[in-house]
């Protein structure tokens, strides 16, 4: 049993390790003729656009997540209820459906800009620099301001009244107080943010804006060269595992962190006159322009092209969607059932190390997993052609890539709630099992499963939504005519076909409110317990 757990455990981790080492080994094999090229019209501008889109991106998400994360969790002002679940919001919304609105609506032929540059108002060019690093702090704050919001929430209120009796004002006790304390949960959201940036690909292709995830999708699909595309990867992932070290670091240190005490009450500092209307003015702003603005004009778009755009490929794109995100949530689920299962059975340090390899697919972007996973397959299509074990492909181009990059790319959002839904069961109740004679899976099976079943059902809606939203990995490998609701987006898009995008686009982000609600949930209870 235990070489038997072990196995399991080893086999899920080569899910995420084997395209890692994949793109590892070409850096060990390198091509000169495609690395002259690289060197003289490609990595110049990749490399001063990565660098640019992190710093900017980095800066965006900690003005928009800390400060609105600080109002609603230490303040008191009109409206801080609703702010403190509808900035969440935007974690529905991809950036990829945003990018397409504001392009809609602020790009040279936009019915804002046109309206404005009627009115003698020219705006800047939103398809630039600033634009998109905008729209990715707008997109991706939520990160920061969720753990932000934690952070500041579980410092509670004695610490802050000790500090007012010392005679520091509000400002000085933000400043002084609650940020140097709440700087590990900060940094781990802004880690994630980072993280996503790095990732991004549907946003920064609308927005014709050259990133590293960008140049392996053109190396691949465009010059047709999966050696370019795994060369470009390697670049990819070390910018990634810089990101994780640091986090890494920031990690070891969060026990500086104050704790609420059980039953104490958070801190408000209750904002009056002016300063409470500027509070909700800033939370509405930001709002509206991450969220309220896009979902108005996509719903807008979508009705008034939906009646004469909607026909049966439509259901097509909807079936393969609902099918792959099924499929692919049943096989991630699984194996993090299996996994978190293992290491309840086998407690240590090596299988902590494990779990953490097996998680770690969550931190690479799509395009790196889906080129580190299609170059083994497809050798290994080859090899079994030459053998004469096969006339034709069989591995590549077929749904079995997808579904091992959405295992690699999601096993962290599956195993994350299963886990700590496990660590609730207590240890007494394995005993009495044992005791009783039932042991081993059929324990999983009939006294673990039952108690599992909220944090299972919260697993497999957060990872469904997530394959649902998913961009790069469906578009790169997808097998023929499997179109899905994303790529109809990416599609209609990359043609400038803003409200056909709009109807596919509302569907995704009506899904993508589902997990969004969970997380509301789960974050209520936990400072209710």
């Amino acid at each position: 049993m235990r070489r038997l757990s072990w196995a399991v455990v080893f086999g899920i981790a080569l899910i995420t390790w084997i395209p890692l080492l994949v793109i590892a080994a070409s850096v060990l094999h390198p091509d000169p003729v495609i690395w002259r090229h690289l060197l003289d019209f490609v990595l110049p501008e990749l490399l001063a656009n990565t660098v640019w889109l992190v710093f900017g991106v980095g800066i965006g998400v900690l003005l928009l997540g800390v400060s609105t994360a600080w109002l609603t969790a230490a303040c008191e002002f009109p409206g801080r209820r609703v702010f403190e679940w509808a900035l969440l919001l935007p974690l529905a919304l991809p950036a990829y459906i945003s990018a397409f609105v504001w392009l809609g609506l602020f790009d040279v032929t936009g019915s804002v800009a046109l309206w404005l540059r009627e009115s003698g108002i020219v705006l800047p060019s939103i398809r630039s620099r600033g634009g998109i690093i905008l729209l990715l702090s707008l997109s991706l704050y939520p990160y920061v301001f969720l753990t932000a919001r934690a952070a500041f929430l579980g410092q509670g209120a004695r610490l802050f009244e000790v500090a007012q009796s010392m005679g520091l004002s509000h400002s000085q006790i933000f400043w002084r107080v609650a940020l140097p304390l709440a700087r590990p949960g900060i940094v781990a959201g802004l880690t994630l943010a980072l993280m996503e940036t790095l990732a991004e690909f549907g946003a920064v292709s609308v927005f014709n804006y050259n990133t590293f995830t960008t140049a392996i999708y053109k190396a691949w699909f465009g010059l047709f060269s999966l050696t370019t595309a795994s060369q470009l990867a390697s670049m990819l992932v070390f910018f990634v595992l810089a990101a994780l070290l640091i986090e890494g670091q920031m990690r070891a240190r969060r026990h500086y962190a104050a704790a609420t005490r059980a039953g104490e009450r958070p801190f408000r500092l209750r904002l009056q006159g002016s300063t409470a209307i500027a509070a909700s003015v800033v939370c509405a702003i930001v709002l509206f322009f991450a969220f309220l603005l896009p979902i108005a004009q996509i719903a807008w778009w979508a009705w008034s092209v939906g009646s004469m755009d909607l026909d049966m490929r439509y259901w097509g794109f909807a079936t393969h969607s609902l099918l792959l995100s099924g499929f692919g949530t049943v096989c991630v689920v699984t194996l993090a059932l299996l996994l978190g299962y293992t290491q309840r059975l086998l407690p240590g340090a090596r299988m902590r190390a494990m779990t953490r390899i097996s998680t770690l697919g969550y931190a690479m972007p799509g395009a790196v997993l889906a080129v580190g996973l299609f170059i083994p397959l497809a050798w290994l299509d080859n090899q079994m052609i030459a053998t004469g074990f096969i006339q034709a492909p069989l591995l590549q181009g077929s749904l079995i890539v997808m579904l091992l990059a959405y295992a690699a790319r999601f096993m962290a959002v599956a195993f994350n709630p299963i886990e700590a839904g496990l660590t609730r069961i207590s240890q007494n109740i394995d005993e009495a099992a044992q005791l009783h004679g039932v042991v081993g899976m059929n324990r999983l099976w009939r006294v673990h499963l039952p108690m599992l079943r909220v944090s299972v059902l919260t697993a497999a809606a957060l990872t469904c939504v997530d394959i649902l939203k998913e961009l790069p990995i469906t578009l790169m490998t997808r097998p023929f005519g499997w179109d899905t609701l994303a790529v109809r987006v990416f599609e209609m898009t990359s043609e400038g076909e803003w409200e056909r995008a709009a109807l596919p686009a509302l569907v995704i982000v009506l899904l993508g409110l589902l997990p969004v609600w969970l997380l509301t949930k789960g974050q209520d209870h936990a400072l209710a317990c």
